[in-house]
């Protein structure tokens, strides 16, 4: 059997799913967030050895954002992104959720956020003036 022949997997491990699919850049970083339970597999904390299928649900909560995706194709190889997107599909509710986030987060930014290193000497006055008036 040739290198080409080679078929798809019918399961693989989430923690190797999950890196495959991009959503994390190494496999123990997909393990960490499995055991921290940012990650359920149709609606259930899992472990990283549980296999994934296509046709699974997946619940992902990383940093602030949450997705929902459902398993479309499994790859035990991590391919460039465009190949890696064709793994899963996010559910409308979810696409929806993460720009309607997006959206509000361009609108009010955190504030600060234009801030960048260090405070300059005018910043530091300012900052010492505020806090010695209370």
């Amino acid at each position: 059997m040739a290198a080409s022949d080679k078929l798809p997997p019918t399961r693989l491990r989430i923690d190797k799913w999950l890196w495959a699919a991009r959503f994390f850049k190494t496999r123990s970083l997909a393990t960490d967030a499995i055991h921290a339970g940012h990650i359920k597999l149709n609606g259930h904390s899992v472990k990283p050895a549980r296999d994934v299928c296509p046709g699974d649900i997946l619940e992902l909560a990383i940093g602030d954002v949450k997705w929902t995706i459902q398993v479309l194709a499994l790859n035990d190889q991590r391919r460039p992104a465009p190949e890696a997107q064709q793994l899963y599909a996010e559910t409308p509710e979810s696409s929806a959720r993460r720009a309607a986030i997006k959206d509000a987060q361009r609108l009010a930014p955190n504030p600060g956020s234009d801030l960048r290193g260090r405070p300059t000497k005018k910043a530091r006055r300012q900052i010492r003036g505020f806090n010695d008036s209370f």
